[in-house]
């Protein structure tokens, strides 16, 4: 299990109780083996996919000790342990969390917001006490994808067949194929044959074609649906097909391979309502917030 960042402060304050410079990495390194981290633990990323998540809460425990005054950065990327850090670790504390950090006035400076009066304490979980400020935002985020998600799909659930199709073509396109939303808009329901909803030009030249079978569906779809629509691929003479659902597909269609060389894709109610949101389709943006850190080479003397 991954320790928290509150719980990698005080090992990390004992690690560099030598009194030598060691860098981040090497902290890293060195705590990941006294927890006994595997492999796939250390691998373990944010749900952004940009940052290591077990780096990303050391690198957290050490500026929460620095702006406390019990580690100091003496140049880029490398830490050692302060007097005060010293003086810490005499005391042999149990642990050393945000609440054991409050006695000292600079963390209480790090964390005061001067618009409010820093003694009311934010009514947090003892689930998100333990997340560092990147997991906060991004736990936040993926919340609130996941509502928007559901929002999605409900509404995809209610809407005109018809309706649907024109969704599901606005989205090939966005996602770059089908040319121009005239040229996909001509092609949709020009089938309608042997459960072929729709064509869609591969690419912007026409090379090839992929045909598409969009269903606004309540049940699950089945192994026999895609055998149905791989026939008609066949009638057609065509090698790739999307089957769009609003629902979901069971694990017997997930798993099925066409013996010959057709390839289809699927696409459940999920994985679309995920695409609209991905390519601003249906959605409008209300906030965007920029995520900063220092530029540490703009402040090196030339």
């Amino acid at each position: 299990m991954i320790p928290d960042y509150q719980t990698l402060m005080l090992p990390l304050l004992q690690l560099i109780a030598d009194g030598k410079e060691y860098t981040l990495n090497e902290a890293v390194d060195s705590l990941a083996r006294q927890f006994k981290l595997t492999d796939e633990e250390r691998a373990e990323l944010l749900p952004s996919g940009q940052t290591f998540l077990f780096g990303n809460r050391v690198g957290w425990a050490r500026t929460y000790l620095k702006k406390s005054g019990l580690i100091d950065s003496p140049k880029r990327g490398h830490i050692v342990i302060t007097k005060r850090g010293k003086d810490v670790l005499k005391e042999k504390p149990k642990e050393i969390n945000v609440k054991f950090l409050k006695k000292f006035p600079e963390f209480l400076e790090f964390q005061s917001n001067k618009k409010e009066d820093s003694s009311i304490e934010t009514p947090f979980s003892e689930e998100t006490k333990q997340q560092t400020p990147e997991e906060l935002l991004e736990t936040g985020y993926q919340s609130i994808r996941k509502s928007l998600q559901q929002e999605i799909l409900s509404k995809l659930k209610l809407i005109h067949p018809s309706f649907f199709e024109k969704i599901v073509i606005q989205l090939l396109v966005r996602m770059g194929y089908g040319g121009s939303i005239q040229d996909a808009g001509r092609a949709i329901g020009r089938s309608g044959d042997e459960g072929i909803d729709g064509v869609i030009k591969e690419d912007k030249l026409g090379l090839d074609t992929i045909y598409i079978q969009a269903k606004r569906w309540d049940g699950v779809v089945g192994r026999p649906e895609l055998h149905k629509f791989v026939g008609a691929l066949a009638g057609q003479g065509a090698k790739k097909g999307i089957f769009i659902t609003t629902s979901s597909f069971t694990k017997e269609a997930k798993d099925y391979i066409p013996r010959n060389e057709t390839k289809i894709v699927l696409i459940d109610g999920s994985a679309l309502a995920q695409y609209m949101i991905d390519y601003n389709l249906g959605v409008s943006v209300q906030n965007t917030y920029e995520i900063k850190k220092i530029d540490s080479d703009y402040f090196e003397e030339e």
